[in-house]
């Protein structure tokens, strides 16, 4: 008896030892799920306020609309997905249901291409109202166009990814058993089909901004030169008109130019791992998480990029980088007090329009105002 008891006595305590183990793992596993969950619904929700209470004038213009659907959509990918990742790692047979393994499939899928589709939309609003603005107001875009614009991204992103669940491809778990994808390193051909149509439509999407986003940097550097050179009678006039323009066109490049990097860096990896996973032979799981966990940054970093980068915020730091330049050249000297809308201003023409209109791509304002010469002469008479 004493032996059996011997024999027998250690048992429970190797599996608490083991208990205790796998807990403290699955702690330290959801540690970085969690955070990821935190970090996107909570900053997406404080750009959602921040869009809620800006002027109305930006509320009415396409581009304005754009970045609330892409909030929203960042917003809703956060809590619908994220919730099922983390269930897994507290119950590994979550997602062994086939239902919810389709669905998780399905949403990453989805939030995948719609962020990337919605990303693309503002890219192209801004190189339409930059260079090509009477395109721009033929087209009507404002608000609405926008919002049509969205739904049908949603329908045509709705229909493109709930093909696997139409026998198209299968959605499988993968390898490290925390999250589940379309099949794709099958060879039965719809569903390699599938997997390469969606790389493809992913890497044009990420093309057409990438392009998209340098035609506008080159247009805004373009429009600096020409400022610059153009000769104006008036110094003071000058030196306010590049100093606005300078303002502007640096805190646009710095948002498409952050834009450019974001998306490259977030969604290329997981589009060159579909194009591996097809035309290689060698399988490599880790890979396909580190992509898949980089892709899911991508929400978490677009609020900061496309609406807490305000221009109020941004022209502050931009003149307290002045400032600071300006006090460690002439430490002694004082920096005048000037005023951008000085009357002096409204006493050149061509200038003040050239103002109305640089001021009506920063603040994107609709496509139905617009400025003509009669208002600037009414202008100059008062």
């Amino acid at each position: 008896m004493e032996n059996a008891n011997f024999t027998h006595g250690p048992v429970p305590l190797n599996q608490t030892q083991i208990q205790l183990s796998h807990a403290a793992d699955v702690e330290k596993a959801i540690a970085l799920p969690i955070l990821m969950f935190a970090g996107g619904a909570v900053g997406n929700l404080i750009a959602i306020v921040v869009l809620s209470i800006s002027k109305q004038e930006r509320k009415s213009s396409a581009f304005y609309t754009l970045v609330c659907g892409l909030a929203v959509t960042d917003l809703l990918g956060t809590c619908l997905a994220s919730p099922l990742t983390i269930a897994n790692y507290l119950d590994p047979q979550v997602l062994e249901d086939e239902h919810l393994c389709e669905f998780l499939s399905f949403l990453l899928l989805f939030f995948g291409v719609a962020g990337l589709s919605i990303i693309c939309a503002m890219s192209a609003e801004r190189y339409l109202a930059i260079c090509c603005p009477y395109t721009y107001q033929r087209w009507g875009v404002d608000r609405r166009f926008a919002q049509k614009f969205l739904f049908g991204v949603y329908i045509g992103n709705i229909l493109f990814c709930c093909l696997p669940m139409m026998g198209m491809a299968r959605s499988e778990l993968q390898p490290s058993l925390t999250w589940c994808f379309v099949d794709w390193r099958t060879r039965e051909p719809p569903a390699a089909a599938y997997s390469l149509l969606y790389g493809a439509v992913s890497l044009l999407l990420i093309v057409a901004t990438i392009v998209l986003n340098l035609a506008v940097c080159g247009t805004l550097l373009l429009m600096r030169q020409r400022t610059v050179q153009r000769r104006v009678t008036r110094a003071s006039v000058r030196d306010r008109w590049r100093a606005l323009s300078s303002a502007a066109e640096t805190q646009m490049m710095t948002v498409l130019v952050m834009t450019s990097a974001v998306v490259l860096a977030c969604s290329a990896p997981l589009v060159v791992r579909v194009f591996a996973n097809q035309t290689t032979h060698e399988y490599d799981s880790k890979a396909d998480l580190a992509a898949i966990r980089i892709a899911s940054v991508n929400p978490i970093l677009d609020p900061w990029i496309y609406i807490l980068l305000r221009r109020s915020l941004f022209r502050r730091i931009l003149s307290l980088s002045r400032r600071a330049g300006n006090h460690h050249k002439n430490p002694s000297r004082r920096p005048p007090q000037t005023n951008l809308l000085y009357p002096e201003i409204l006493r050149d023409s061509h200038v003040f329009s050239q103002l109305l209109c640089n001021a009506n791509i920063i603040t994107h304002l609709p496509a139905t105002v617009k400025f003509t010469p009669c208002d600037t002469e009414s202008l100059r008479q008062t």
